[in-house]
């Protein structure tokens, strides 16, 4: 990879403020100054330091987001606060987007990469990739309506969804449940729930796949994935494809 690419991809500056860098030699590869802006590094085997500091450098990003109601899963909008709005530049230098969505109004475990050889992967309809909401329901919730679910129900538009693992916590004129779906159709949990004559009044998702949301996260905050949580999405992935 070309030093200048690199290191502009890194959050060193542009390309014109990394050629400056360059210029006043202050960039090192393997301890030697470089100057050339054209230099070709392999990131593999060569060391990068930058006024003394290693340069750690990584071709992807994986962040685990506690989404808050009233921002958009998109990478940008006119009208509204994007999740991307609300990562800092060192990790929004990397152009990652949302795995999948969450509506405006939902909270919870949002994935934010740039993989996107692990993003169709996770999203293809033949992976069946589970995801767990928690949710507060306008309704009494009964076992008639687990029976319905763990079947699939018909949506407004004649879709019959995947069965679907209901479970109920609370029954009562706001009751609480959770649920397991592996789909992502628009709005399906909500429509889930019409279908059965209820309404869902309040929605997080708390797991996705092998990875649950981390408690320690506020709404708003993230955080990177642990090598172990990525490499976890990765056999994931393979063990759905056999």
């Amino acid at each position: 990879m070309r030093l200048d690419k690199l290191l502009a991809n890194m959050g060193y500056g542009s390309r014109k403020e990394v050629k400056k860098l360059l210029k006043d030699g202050v960039v090192k590869i393997d301890g030697t100054p470089v100057k050339d802006a054209k230099f070709h590094v392999n990131v593999e085997e060569q060391e990068v330091m930058i006024h003394g500091e290693i340069v750690e450098y990584k071709e992807f990003v994986y962040l685990m987001m506690h989404k808050p109601q009233g921002v958009i899963s998109a990478t940008e909008d006119d009208n509204h606060e994007t999740v991307i709005d609300l990562l800092e530049l060192e990790d929004a230098i990397f152009d990652p987007f949302p795995v999948g969505r969450l509506d405006i109004d939902t909270e919870g475990f949002l994935l934010i990469t740039n993989d996107g050889k692990l993003t169709h992967q996770l999203l293809s309809p033949k992976k069946h990739v589970p995801k767990k909401y928690y949710a507060h329901i306008s309704g009494v919730v009964t076992e008639e309506d687990v029976k319905e679910f763990a079947k699939g129900v018909i949506l407004d538009d004649g879709y019959e969804t995947k069965p679907g693992e209901l479970t109920i916590l609370k029954s009562d004129d706001v009751s609480e449940i959770e649920l397991v779906i592996t789909e992502g159709k628009f709005h399906q949990v909500k429509r889930m729930f019409e279908a059965v004559g209820k309404k869902v009044v309040y929605l997080k998702r708390t797991e996705m796949g092998p990875l649950v949301l981390d408690e320690e996260l506020e709404l708003g905050q993230y955080r990177e994935l642990t090598d172990e949580e990525v490499e976890m999405l990765k056999t994931y992935q393979v063990q759905t494809e056999n």
